[in-house]
Protein backbone atom coordinates (compact mmCIF):
# COMPACT_ATOMS: atom_id res chain seq x y z
CA UNK A 1 0.00 0.00 0.00
CA UNK A 2 1.83 3.55 -0.80
CA UNK A 3 2.76 5.48 2.16
CA UNK A 4 0.59 8.70 0.24
CA UNK A 5 -2.72 6.49 0.91
CA UNK A 6 -4.46 7.61 4.00
CA UNK A 7 -5.20 4.73 5.46
CA UNK A 8 -1.64 4.18 5.67
CA UNK A 9 -0.96 0.88 7.46
CA UNK A 10 1.32 2.73 9.70
CA UNK A 11 -0.89 5.97 9.93
CA UNK A 12 -4.18 3.35 10.88
CA UNK A 13 -2.63 1.66 12.77
CA UNK A 14 -0.27 3.37 14.80
CA UNK A 15 -3.55 5.84 15.37
CA UNK A 16 -5.79 2.83 16.52
CA UNK A 17 -3.17 2.11 19.26
CA UNK A 18 -2.76 5.61 20.13
CA UNK A 19 -6.56 5.54 20.82
CA UNK A 20 -6.27 3.42 22.79
CA UNK A 21 -3.08 4.03 24.71
CA UNK A 22 -4.58 7.67 25.43
CA UNK A 23 -7.66 6.37 27.15
CA UNK A 24 -5.52 3.67 29.48
CA UNK A 25 -2.76 6.63 30.13
CA UNK A 26 -5.71 8.93 31.50
CA UNK A 27 -6.78 6.28 33.67
CA UNK A 28 -3.71 5.68 34.58
CA UNK A 29 -3.02 9.13 35.81
CA UNK A 30 -6.20 8.92 37.75
CA UNK A 31 -4.98 5.71 39.75
CA UNK A 32 -1.63 7.70 40.50
CA UNK A 33 -3.77 10.48 42.09
CA UNK A 34 -5.58 8.71 43.42
CA UNK A 35 -2.56 6.50 45.03
CA UNK A 36 -0.92 9.70 45.50
CA UNK A 37 -3.89 10.58 47.93
CA UNK A 38 -3.42 8.02 50.08
CA UNK A 39 0.17 7.14 50.15
CA UNK A 40 1.57 10.12 49.66
CA UNK A 41 5.28 10.53 48.09
CA UNK A 42 6.55 8.12 50.87
CA UNK A 43 4.15 6.75 53.36
CA UNK A 44 6.49 6.41 55.84
CA UNK A 45 8.42 4.18 53.35
CA UNK A 46 5.05 2.34 52.02
CA UNK A 47 4.97 3.86 49.08
CA UNK A 48 9.04 3.27 48.06
CA UNK A 49 8.32 -0.37 49.26
CA UNK A 50 4.91 -0.67 47.20
CA UNK A 51 6.33 0.72 43.65
CA UNK A 52 9.86 -1.73 44.80
CA UNK A 53 7.68 -4.40 44.78
CA UNK A 54 5.15 -3.55 41.52
CA UNK A 55 8.63 -3.44 39.95
CA UNK A 56 9.29 -7.16 39.78
CA UNK A 57 6.35 -8.57 37.95
CA UNK A 58 6.16 -5.41 35.71
CA UNK A 59 9.65 -5.81 35.00
CA UNK A 60 8.70 -9.20 33.53
CA UNK A 61 6.01 -7.95 32.04
CA UNK A 62 8.25 -5.75 29.60
CA UNK A 63 10.41 -8.98 29.36
CA UNK A 64 8.48 -11.62 28.39
CA UNK A 65 5.22 -9.80 27.34
CA UNK A 66 5.49 -6.71 25.47
CA UNK A 67 8.92 -7.31 24.92
CA UNK A 68 11.63 -10.03 23.68
CA UNK A 69 9.11 -12.52 23.44
CA UNK A 70 6.10 -10.72 21.85
CA UNK A 71 8.73 -9.22 19.30
CA UNK A 72 10.43 -12.37 18.20
CA UNK A 73 7.19 -14.04 18.02
CA UNK A 74 5.32 -11.59 16.01
CA UNK A 75 7.23 -11.69 12.90
CA UNK A 76 7.07 -16.00 12.99
CA UNK A 77 3.39 -16.05 13.90
CA UNK A 78 2.57 -13.19 11.23
CA UNK A 79 4.13 -15.26 8.24
CA UNK A 80 2.44 -18.65 9.17
CA UNK A 81 -0.82 -16.94 8.99
CA UNK A 82 -0.22 -15.60 5.82
CA UNK A 83 0.95 -19.40 4.83
CA UNK A 84 -0.64 -22.01 7.24
CA UNK A 85 -2.94 -20.62 9.43
CA UNK A 86 -3.93 -23.85 11.23
CA UNK A 87 -0.13 -24.31 11.83
CA UNK A 88 0.19 -20.86 13.36
CA UNK A 89 -2.71 -22.32 15.69
CA UNK A 90 -0.65 -25.01 16.73
CA UNK A 91 2.42 -22.23 17.25
CA UNK A 92 0.17 -20.15 19.51
CA UNK A 93 -0.64 -23.01 21.22
CA UNK A 94 2.82 -24.34 21.94
CA UNK A 95 4.25 -20.88 23.07
CA UNK A 96 0.89 -19.99 25.58
CA UNK A 97 1.88 -23.36 26.97
CA UNK A 98 5.15 -23.47 27.67
CA UNK A 99 5.51 -19.51 28.39
CA UNK A 100 2.96 -20.28 31.43
CA UNK A 101 4.86 -23.61 32.77
CA UNK A 102 8.14 -21.11 32.71
CA UNK A 103 6.67 -18.29 34.46
CA UNK A 104 4.94 -20.39 37.20
CA UNK A 105 7.82 -21.61 37.98
CA UNK A 106 9.45 -18.47 38.36
CA UNK A 107 6.96 -17.78 40.75
CA UNK A 108 7.00 -20.20 42.95
CA UNK A 109 10.77 -19.71 43.12
CA UNK A 110 9.91 -16.09 43.47
CA UNK A 111 7.62 -16.58 46.37
CA UNK A 112 10.00 -18.69 48.11
CA UNK A 113 12.46 -15.96 47.59
CA UNK A 114 10.31 -13.36 48.93
CA UNK A 115 9.69 -15.59 52.01
CA UNK A 116 13.68 -16.54 52.82
CA UNK A 117 14.02 -12.76 52.64
CA UNK A 118 11.25 -12.00 54.89
CA UNK A 119 12.82 -14.39 57.30
CA UNK A 120 16.07 -13.40 57.53
CA UNK A 121 15.99 -10.08 58.14
CA UNK A 122 14.63 -7.83 61.07
CA UNK A 123 13.48 -4.84 59.54
CA UNK A 124 9.80 -3.45 58.56
CA UNK A 125 10.61 -1.97 55.66
CA UNK A 126 12.10 -4.90 54.17
CA UNK A 127 9.24 -7.35 55.33
CA UNK A 128 6.87 -4.73 54.35
CA UNK A 129 8.46 -5.24 50.30
CA UNK A 130 8.41 -8.73 50.57
CA UNK A 131 4.50 -8.88 51.67
CA UNK A 132 3.58 -7.07 48.72
CA UNK A 133 5.90 -8.62 46.57
CA UNK A 134 4.82 -11.78 47.35
CA UNK A 135 0.87 -10.47 46.50
CA UNK A 136 1.73 -9.14 43.40
CA UNK A 137 4.34 -11.82 41.96
CA UNK A 138 1.91 -13.70 40.01
CA UNK A 139 0.66 -11.02 38.09
CA UNK A 140 3.58 -11.71 35.90
CA UNK A 141 2.41 -14.75 34.93
CA UNK A 142 -1.03 -13.18 34.41
CA UNK A 143 0.31 -9.93 32.14
CA UNK A 144 2.71 -11.79 30.42
CA UNK A 145 0.30 -14.62 28.65
CA UNK A 146 -2.41 -11.73 28.11
CA UNK A 147 0.42 -9.62 26.52
CA UNK A 148 0.93 -13.30 23.83
CA UNK A 149 -2.63 -12.37 23.41
CA UNK A 150 -2.13 -8.85 21.86
CA UNK A 151 0.49 -9.81 20.25
CA UNK A 152 -1.40 -12.05 18.46
CA UNK A 153 -3.85 -9.86 17.60
CA UNK A 154 -1.56 -7.66 15.96
CA UNK A 155 -0.51 -10.17 13.84
CA UNK A 156 -4.14 -10.54 12.90
CA UNK A 157 -4.34 -7.08 12.47
CA UNK A 158 -6.80 -6.33 15.40
CA UNK A 159 -4.93 -2.94 17.43
CA UNK A 160 -7.47 -1.57 19.21
CA UNK A 161 -8.78 -4.35 21.66
CA UNK A 162 -5.02 -4.51 23.05
CA UNK A 163 -4.86 -1.02 23.26
CA UNK A 164 -7.53 -1.14 25.26
CA UNK A 165 -6.15 -4.04 27.72
CA UNK A 166 -3.88 -1.90 29.97
CA UNK A 167 -7.37 0.03 31.16
CA UNK A 168 -8.23 -2.95 32.78
CA UNK A 169 -5.43 -2.63 35.26
CA UNK A 170 -6.21 1.11 35.53
CA UNK A 171 -10.08 0.90 36.20
CA UNK A 172 -9.23 -1.74 39.25
CA UNK A 173 -6.57 0.02 40.80
CA UNK A 174 -8.20 3.36 40.94
CA UNK A 175 -11.12 1.38 42.56
CA UNK A 176 -9.62 -0.47 45.28
CA UNK A 177 -7.38 3.01 45.96
CA UNK A 178 -10.57 5.18 45.97
CA UNK A 179 -13.59 3.04 47.24
CA UNK A 180 -12.02 -0.06 48.78
CA UNK A 181 -8.90 0.92 50.63
CA UNK A 182 -9.93 3.59 52.50
CA UNK A 183 -12.92 1.72 53.06
CA UNK A 184 -10.75 -1.34 54.51
CA UNK A 185 -8.59 0.36 56.98
CA UNK A 186 -6.74 3.99 57.22
CA UNK A 187 -3.46 2.10 57.70
CA UNK A 188 -1.23 2.93 55.12
CA UNK A 189 0.17 -1.09 54.81
CA UNK A 190 -2.64 -2.25 55.12
CA UNK A 191 -4.45 0.20 51.49
CA UNK A 192 -1.12 -1.18 49.86
CA UNK A 193 -1.54 -4.65 50.21
CA UNK A 194 -5.50 -3.79 48.90
CA UNK A 195 -3.60 -2.42 45.65
CA UNK A 196 -1.73 -5.45 45.38
CA UNK A 197 -4.82 -7.63 45.53
CA UNK A 198 -6.32 -5.23 43.03
CA UNK A 199 -3.52 -5.81 40.77
CA UNK A 200 -4.25 -9.55 41.07
CA UNK A 201 -7.26 -9.10 40.07
CA UNK A 202 -6.91 -7.36 37.02
CA UNK A 203 -4.29 -9.55 35.66
CA UNK A 204 -7.21 -12.37 35.60
CA UNK A 205 -9.06 -9.99 33.39
CA UNK A 206 -6.70 -8.46 31.30
CA UNK A 207 -6.07 -12.00 30.11
CA UNK A 208 -9.86 -13.28 29.43
CA UNK A 209 -11.00 -10.54 28.09
CA UNK A 210 -9.22 -11.15 24.61
CA UNK A 211 -9.65 -14.94 24.36
CA UNK A 212 -13.14 -14.69 22.48
CA UNK A 213 -11.96 -12.17 20.05
CA UNK A 214 -8.84 -14.79 19.40
CA UNK A 215 -11.66 -17.51 19.17
CA UNK A 216 -13.83 -15.58 16.95
CA UNK A 217 -10.57 -15.10 14.82
CA UNK A 218 -9.97 -19.17 14.53
CA UNK A 219 -7.50 -19.68 17.52
CA UNK A 220 -8.20 -22.72 19.31
CA UNK A 221 -5.47 -24.44 21.53
CA UNK A 222 -4.01 -26.98 19.42
CA UNK A 223 -0.58 -28.24 21.59
CA UNK A 224 1.61 -30.09 19.01
CA UNK A 225 5.42 -29.64 19.95
CA UNK A 226 6.42 -31.63 16.97
CA UNK A 227 4.80 -29.53 14.36
CA UNK A 228 5.24 -26.10 15.99
CA UNK A 229 9.08 -27.17 16.61
CA UNK A 230 11.11 -24.93 14.02
CA UNK A 231 9.20 -21.69 13.96
CA UNK A 232 8.89 -22.30 18.08
CA UNK A 233 12.85 -22.61 17.92
CA UNK A 234 13.50 -20.03 15.19
CA UNK A 235 11.68 -17.75 18.40
CA UNK A 236 14.12 -18.98 21.17
CA UNK A 237 16.90 -18.21 19.25
CA UNK A 238 15.24 -14.80 18.48
CA UNK A 239 14.42 -14.35 21.92
CA UNK A 240 17.65 -14.18 23.92
CA UNK A 241 19.74 -11.51 22.37
CA UNK A 242 16.70 -9.24 22.54
CA UNK A 243 15.43 -10.88 26.38
CA UNK A 244 19.26 -9.12 26.92
CA UNK A 245 18.82 -6.23 25.38
CA UNK A 246 15.60 -5.42 26.87
CA UNK A 247 17.15 -6.32 30.70
CA UNK A 248 19.80 -3.49 29.92
CA UNK A 249 16.62 -0.87 29.78
CA UNK A 250 14.83 -2.73 32.78
CA UNK A 251 18.44 -2.84 34.50
CA UNK A 252 18.61 0.81 34.27
CA UNK A 253 15.40 1.61 35.69
CA UNK A 254 15.88 -0.90 38.47
CA UNK A 255 19.07 0.93 39.28
CA UNK A 256 17.89 4.18 39.42
CA UNK A 257 14.92 3.27 41.70
CA UNK A 258 17.43 1.05 44.18
CA UNK A 259 20.05 3.88 44.09
CA UNK A 260 17.49 6.15 45.49
CA UNK A 261 16.10 3.51 48.32
CA UNK A 262 20.06 2.81 49.31
CA UNK A 263 20.85 6.36 49.59
CA UNK A 264 17.85 7.96 50.73
CA UNK A 265 17.56 8.76 54.43
CA UNK A 266 15.15 6.89 56.75
CA UNK A 267 14.21 9.29 58.47
CA UNK A 268 12.23 12.46 57.47
CA UNK A 269 15.54 14.63 59.23
CA UNK A 270 18.16 12.80 56.64
CA UNK A 271 21.22 12.22 58.73
CA UNK A 272 24.53 9.98 57.64
CA UNK A 273 24.95 7.04 55.58
CA UNK A 274 25.86 4.34 58.24
CA UNK A 275 26.75 1.88 56.11
CA UNK A 276 29.27 3.76 54.55
CA UNK A 277 30.87 4.65 58.27
CA UNK A 278 28.56 7.90 58.72
CA UNK A 279 31.15 9.79 56.76
CA UNK A 280 28.33 11.22 54.24
CA UNK A 281 25.28 12.52 54.69
CA UNK A 282 22.18 10.87 52.73
CA UNK A 283 21.73 12.85 49.03
CA UNK A 284 18.14 12.00 49.28
CA UNK A 285 15.18 12.26 51.56
CA UNK A 286 12.71 9.38 52.36
CA UNK A 287 10.07 9.69 49.03
CA UNK A 288 12.57 9.36 46.41
CA UNK A 289 11.79 6.26 44.73
CA UNK A 290 7.98 7.28 44.98
CA UNK A 291 8.81 10.73 43.33
CA UNK A 292 10.81 8.83 40.83
CA UNK A 293 7.68 6.67 40.09
CA UNK A 294 5.45 9.49 39.91
CA UNK A 295 7.55 11.10 37.30
CA UNK A 296 8.18 8.36 35.59
CA UNK A 297 4.32 8.04 35.16
CA UNK A 298 3.90 11.34 33.81
CA UNK A 299 6.78 11.31 31.22
CA UNK A 300 5.92 7.63 30.01
CA UNK A 301 2.03 8.99 28.78
CA UNK A 302 3.50 10.91 25.75
CA UNK A 303 5.86 7.73 25.06
CA UNK A 304 2.90 5.55 25.16
CA UNK A 305 0.86 7.43 22.89
CA UNK A 306 3.42 8.66 20.42
CA UNK A 307 6.62 6.08 20.80
CA UNK A 308 4.98 2.84 21.47
CA UNK A 309 2.22 3.46 18.95
CA UNK A 310 4.46 4.10 16.24
CA UNK A 311 6.17 0.97 17.10
CA UNK A 312 3.47 -1.48 17.69
CA UNK A 313 2.18 -1.01 14.38
CA UNK A 314 5.22 0.07 12.26
CA UNK A 315 7.05 -3.28 13.75
CA UNK A 316 4.80 -6.06 11.57
CA UNK A 317 5.30 -3.93 8.69
CA UNK A 318 9.34 -3.52 8.40
CA UNK A 319 9.34 -7.25 9.17
CA UNK A 320 7.15 -8.04 5.57
CA UNK A 321 9.75 -5.53 3.59
CA UNK A 322 13.16 -7.08 5.35
CA UNK A 323 11.58 -10.05 4.48
CA UNK A 324 11.19 -9.41 1.03
CA UNK A 325 14.33 -7.29 1.25
CA UNK A 326 12.39 -4.20 0.02
CA UNK A 327 15.08 -1.72 1.06
CA UNK A 328 13.74 1.16 -0.49
CA UNK A 329 10.17 0.54 1.42
CA UNK A 330 11.94 -0.20 4.78
CA UNK A 331 13.85 2.77 4.68
CA UNK A 332 10.76 4.99 3.48
CA UNK A 333 8.88 3.49 6.39
CA UNK A 334 10.95 3.65 8.62
CA UNK A 335 12.08 7.27 8.28
CA UNK A 336 8.44 8.33 8.63
CA UNK A 337 7.97 6.37 11.75
CA UNK A 338 10.71 8.53 13.06
CA UNK A 339 9.81 11.56 11.67
CA UNK A 340 6.44 11.30 12.86
CA UNK A 341 7.87 10.58 16.58
CA UNK A 342 10.18 13.83 16.57
CA UNK A 343 7.33 15.88 15.12
CA UNK A 344 5.06 14.53 18.35
CA UNK A 345 7.73 14.15 20.73
CA UNK A 346 9.94 17.25 20.66
CA UNK A 347 7.05 19.36 21.78
CA UNK A 348 6.02 17.05 24.20
CA UNK A 349 9.38 16.66 25.46
CA UNK A 350 9.54 20.60 25.90
CA UNK A 351 5.83 21.42 26.98
CA UNK A 352 6.01 18.65 30.11
CA UNK A 353 9.19 20.72 31.08
CA UNK A 354 7.14 24.10 31.41
CA UNK A 355 4.08 22.54 32.75
CA UNK A 356 6.30 19.91 35.31
CA UNK A 357 5.47 22.32 38.41
CA UNK A 358 1.61 22.98 37.59
CA UNK A 359 1.10 19.39 36.80
CA UNK A 360 2.90 17.67 39.83
CA UNK A 361 0.08 19.92 41.87
CA UNK A 362 -3.03 19.94 40.03
CA UNK A 363 -2.33 15.66 39.34
CA UNK A 364 -0.83 15.04 43.13
CA UNK A 365 -0.84 17.32 45.40
CA UNK A 366 -4.01 16.21 47.21
CA UNK A 367 -4.34 14.82 51.29
CA UNK A 368 -1.46 12.89 52.31
CA UNK A 369 0.53 14.38 49.11
CA UNK A 370 1.65 17.84 50.40
CA UNK A 371 2.92 20.89 48.26
CA UNK A 372 6.64 20.17 49.17
CA UNK A 373 6.06 16.81 47.71
CA UNK A 374 4.61 18.32 45.00
CA UNK A 375 8.36 20.35 43.93
CA UNK A 376 10.38 17.45 44.54
CA UNK A 377 8.09 15.57 42.07
CA UNK A 378 8.32 17.98 39.76
CA UNK A 379 12.06 18.63 39.78
CA UNK A 380 12.41 14.90 39.33
CA UNK A 381 9.24 15.27 35.87
CA UNK A 382 11.48 18.17 34.22
CA UNK A 383 14.59 16.17 34.34
CA UNK A 384 13.13 13.24 33.11
CA UNK A 385 11.06 14.97 29.98
CA UNK A 386 14.12 16.32 27.93
CA UNK A 387 14.48 13.03 26.89
CA UNK A 388 11.24 12.39 25.84
CA UNK A 389 11.73 12.66 22.45
CA UNK A 390 14.56 10.01 22.56
CA UNK A 391 12.26 7.56 24.80
CA UNK A 392 9.50 7.73 22.07
CA UNK A 393 12.12 6.96 19.25
CA UNK A 394 13.94 3.93 21.09
CA UNK A 395 11.24 1.76 20.47
CA UNK A 396 10.95 2.34 16.83
CA UNK A 397 14.54 2.56 15.94
CA UNK A 398 15.29 -0.69 17.88
CA UNK A 399 12.56 -2.62 16.15
CA UNK A 400 14.31 -1.30 13.19
CA UNK A 401 17.21 -3.51 14.08
CA UNK A 402 14.82 -6.74 15.16
CA UNK A 403 13.02 -6.42 11.81
CA UNK A 404 16.61 -6.86 10.15
CA UNK A 405 17.51 -9.63 12.28
CA UNK A 406 20.25 -8.13 14.20
CA UNK A 407 20.11 -8.34 17.92
CA UNK A 408 23.16 -7.81 19.21
CA UNK A 409 24.00 -3.82 18.05
CA UNK A 410 20.98 -2.56 20.42
CA UNK A 411 22.76 -4.72 23.54
CA UNK A 412 25.87 -3.40 23.14
CA UNK A 413 24.77 0.52 22.94
CA UNK A 414 22.12 -0.37 25.10
CA UNK A 415 24.86 -1.83 27.50
CA UNK A 416 27.26 1.34 27.52
CA UNK A 417 24.38 3.17 28.14
CA UNK A 418 23.72 1.73 31.71
CA UNK A 419 27.63 2.28 32.25
CA UNK A 420 26.77 5.56 31.30
CA UNK A 421 23.92 6.44 33.27
CA UNK A 422 25.05 4.66 36.52
CA UNK A 423 27.80 6.93 36.26
CA UNK A 424 26.01 9.95 35.76
CA UNK A 425 23.90 8.46 39.08
CA UNK A 426 26.94 8.69 41.45
CA UNK A 427 27.66 12.06 39.85
CA UNK A 428 24.56 13.83 40.06
CA UNK A 429 23.04 12.78 43.04
CA UNK A 430 25.24 14.72 45.43
CA UNK A 431 24.22 17.92 43.60
CA UNK A 432 20.52 17.40 42.30
CA UNK A 433 19.13 14.33 44.76
CA UNK A 434 16.74 12.30 43.06
CA UNK A 435 16.93 14.92 39.99
CA UNK A 436 19.85 13.93 39.11
CA UNK A 437 18.85 10.53 38.19
CA UNK A 438 16.33 11.37 35.90
CA UNK A 439 18.49 13.96 34.30
CA UNK A 440 21.11 10.96 33.44
CA UNK A 441 18.38 8.67 32.10
CA UNK A 442 17.56 11.60 29.52
CA UNK A 443 21.15 12.02 28.85
CA UNK A 444 21.45 8.23 28.37
CA UNK A 445 18.17 7.79 26.25
CA UNK A 446 19.27 11.07 23.89
CA UNK A 447 22.70 9.47 23.09
CA UNK A 448 21.47 6.05 22.78
CA UNK A 449 18.86 7.07 19.80
CA UNK A 450 21.79 9.03 17.83
CA UNK A 451 24.02 6.35 18.45
CA UNK A 452 21.76 3.86 16.89
CA UNK A 453 20.23 5.82 14.53
CA UNK A 454 23.46 6.46 12.80
CA UNK A 455 24.86 2.92 13.28
CA UNK A 456 21.72 1.96 11.37
CA UNK A 457 21.88 4.18 8.45
CA UNK A 458 25.44 3.37 7.78
CA UNK A 459 25.33 -0.63 8.38
CA UNK A 460 21.76 -1.60 7.73
CA UNK A 461 19.39 0.72 5.72
CA UNK A 462 20.23 3.98 4.72
CA UNK A 463 17.43 6.41 6.27
CA UNK A 464 16.30 9.26 4.79
CA UNK A 465 18.60 12.20 6.27
CA UNK A 466 17.69 14.91 4.19
CA UNK A 467 13.56 14.45 5.22
CA UNK A 468 14.28 13.50 9.12
CA UNK A 469 16.71 16.74 8.80
CA UNK A 470 13.99 18.80 7.78
CA UNK A 471 11.23 17.58 9.97
CA UNK A 472 13.88 18.10 13.05
CA UNK A 473 14.79 21.76 12.03
CA UNK A 474 11.19 23.21 11.12
CA UNK A 475 9.92 20.84 14.57
CA UNK A 476 12.50 23.17 16.92
CA UNK A 477 11.67 26.54 15.39
CA UNK A 478 7.77 25.23 15.91
CA UNK A 479 8.34 24.33 19.33
CA UNK A 480 10.52 27.01 20.12
CA UNK A 481 7.81 29.60 19.26
CA UNK A 482 5.51 27.26 21.37
CA UNK A 483 7.49 27.43 24.34
CA UNK A 484 7.64 31.05 23.92
CA UNK A 485 4.30 31.28 23.76
CA UNK A 486 3.79 29.22 26.54
CA UNK A 487 6.41 31.13 28.72
CA UNK A 488 4.40 34.50 28.24
CA UNK A 489 1.06 32.64 29.33
CA UNK A 490 2.58 31.06 32.54
CA UNK A 491 3.99 34.38 33.92
CA UNK A 492 0.91 36.49 33.02
CA UNK A 493 -1.68 34.42 34.33
CA UNK A 494 -3.10 35.10 37.71
CA UNK A 495 -2.72 32.05 40.09
CA UNK A 496 -4.97 30.66 42.40
CA UNK A 497 -4.71 28.57 45.15
CA UNK A 498 -7.69 26.64 44.62
CA UNK A 499 -8.65 23.41 42.05
CA UNK A 500 -9.50 25.74 39.40
CA UNK A 501 -6.69 27.73 39.74
CA UNK A 502 -4.28 24.90 39.50
CA UNK A 503 -6.58 23.67 36.41
CA UNK A 504 -6.09 27.01 34.71
CA UNK A 505 -2.31 27.30 34.86
CA UNK A 506 -2.32 24.37 32.77
CA UNK A 507 -5.04 23.97 30.73
CA UNK A 508 -4.55 27.89 29.87
CA UNK A 509 -0.81 28.00 28.86
CA UNK A 510 -1.28 24.49 27.09
CA UNK A 511 -4.11 25.29 24.82
CA UNK A 512 -1.69 28.44 24.08
CA UNK A 513 1.25 26.28 23.14
CA UNK A 514 -0.67 23.73 20.82
CA UNK A 515 -2.68 26.72 19.13
CA UNK A 516 1.27 28.36 18.72
CA UNK A 517 2.80 24.95 17.41
CA UNK A 518 0.02 23.73 15.09
CA UNK A 519 -0.29 26.76 13.58
CA UNK A 520 3.64 26.79 13.33
CA UNK A 521 3.84 23.76 11.88
CA UNK A 522 1.17 24.83 9.14
CA UNK A 523 3.03 27.89 8.23
CA UNK A 524 6.50 25.99 8.09
CA UNK A 525 4.45 23.50 5.90
CA UNK A 526 5.49 20.09 8.06
CA UNK A 527 4.21 17.00 5.97
CA UNK A 528 3.99 15.31 9.15
CA UNK A 529 0.48 17.31 10.58
CA UNK A 530 -1.17 16.71 7.53
CA UNK A 531 -0.50 13.25 7.21
CA UNK A 532 -1.93 13.06 11.00
CA UNK A 533 -5.09 14.84 10.67
CA UNK A 534 -5.55 13.32 7.07
CA UNK A 535 -5.33 17.45 5.37
CA UNK A 536 -4.32 15.64 2.22
CA UNK A 537 -0.49 15.63 3.16
CA UNK A 538 1.73 12.96 1.62
CA UNK A 539 4.62 11.45 3.46
CA UNK A 540 7.67 11.37 1.25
Amino acid sequence: MPPSIPRHQLISGSRATALGTLASRVLGMLRDMATAAILGLSGGGVMDAFVLAFRIPNTFRRLFGEGALAASYLPVISAELERQPHRAWKLASVLFAHLAGLLLLLVLAGEAVLGVLALAFDSPEIRLFASLAAVMLPYMLLICLAAQASATLHALGHFALPALVPTILNVVWLVAAVAVAPWISPDKAVQAHVLAVAILVAGVLQLAVQIPLLRARGFRFDYDPRAAREKFTLILKAMGPMTVGLMITQINSLIDSLVAWLLSSPSPDGGPISWLGGRLDYPMAQGAVGALYYAERLYQFPLGILGLAVATAIFPLLSRHAARNDQPRFSQDLTLGLRLVLFLGVPASAGLVLLAEPLARLLFQHREFTSQDALRTAKVIAGYSWGVWAYCALPVIVRAYYAQGDRITPIRIGTATVALDFTLNLILIWFMAETGLAISTSIGASLQVVVLAVLFSRRKVPLGWPSLAATSSKTIIATALMSAAAVAAIELLPHSAGLTGRLLDIVIPLAIAVVVYLAAARFLKIRELGLLFAWGAQAK
